[in-house]
């Protein structure tokens, strides 16, 4: 075969136009890609912000129409408010120190252990999603309470004279919301730890570090992404806690769940209810900002 019959092969585009080509596959895949979220954005609008608008309405507007600040004025000069809201974020904070102080030592122990050793282990973590939030809430009401379990068993003992008030206040609150929310918060926690590259470690001891520095100085920095993303989660979700408050707490701690449901039930003022919920908003999405701008410096400084 001569040189004359050999097939020639077609040219190869210019480099602008492999770039044009590129940016126009590029453009159609995120068209594409939008055409299938666009069902689920469809949901999230009717399902989460009309109903986010219409709170933000009835707050700030009269049934007229006009646009009214009184709510917002009402719940900024009433020092029963200013109560509600610190013993909320109180209780919250208390469930995340909880949470952080009994979840990082088990998921760092868990993380450590064989595939199905650690299916065991988490596996009795996860039980009480199989168990009712209301029979929990209970559950501890009888072992706390003055003539529960515990008092019974220390009185018997002779440890104790008179029972402990261990039910009805804040440390019973936070103890059953901790109860429920260890689960959610080690999951993100046991997805960094089991992410973590296992060769650091190794190379940390075999640079003469001891176990508790290398623990302190490679390990925890390196999972602290999930630490925060488990404690967020838990923060935020604490916030709206209702049923546990109200039965472990027995009406001498009060969240602001409870104060926008007493308002709705016992006055019918959704006004008021709605302005404590758009604030309530307001700061938890302020909350995800914050926590989105610290997990980027971060990994900016990861970089460096």
């Amino acid at each position: 075969m001569t040189s004359a019959d050999m097939p020639v092969p077609p040219l190869a585009r210019p480099e602008n136009g492999s770039r044009r080509a590129l940016a126009w596959d590029a453009a159609v895949e995120r068209l594409v890609s939008f055409a299938f979220a666009l069902p689920c954005l469809a949901v999230v609008a009717a399902c989460v912000l009309l109903p986010c608008a219409w709170l933000f309405w009835l707050s700030a507007f009269g049934a007229d129409g006009t646009a009214s600040w009184e709510n917002y004025q009402r719940i900024l000069d009433g020092a029963s408010y200013g109560r509600i809201f610190l013993t909320t974020f109180e209780v919250g904070l208390g469930t995340v120190v909880a949470c952080v102080v009994l979840g990082v030592p088990f998921a760092t122990f868990v993380s450590g252990l064989p595939p199905r050793r650690a299916m065991l282990f988490l596996a009795a973590v996860l039980l009480p999603f199989w168990t009712s939030l209301l029979v929990r809430a209970y559950a501890w009401l009888v072992l706390l309470q003055r003539s529960g379990l515990i008092n019974g068993a220390l009185l018997r003992l002779g440890v104790i004279d008179v029972p402990l008030p261990l039910a009805f206040n804040q440390f019973a609150t936070v103890l059953g919301m901790t109860h429920i929310m260890l689960p959610i918060f080690l999951l993100p926690v046991l997805g960094a730890m089991r992410n973590i590259d296992r060769a650091l470690i190794r190379a940390a001891a075999s640079l003469g570090a001891t176990r508790g520095y290398t623990y302190r100085a490679v390990f925890l920095p390196l999972a602290a992404p999930g630490i925060a993303a488990g404690a967020i989660l838990v923060f935020v979700m604490s916030l709206g806690f209702y049923v546990t408050p109200a039965i472990l707490g027995g009406g001498n701690v009060t969240v602001l769940s409870m104060r926008i449901a007493r308002s709705l039930s016992n006055y019918a003022n959704w006004g008021a209810a709605s302005a404590l919920g758009v604030l309530l908003l307001a700061f938890t999405a302020g909350l995800f900002g914050l926590s989105y701008a610290l997990q980027r410096a971060f990994l900016a400084r990861q970089r460096t």
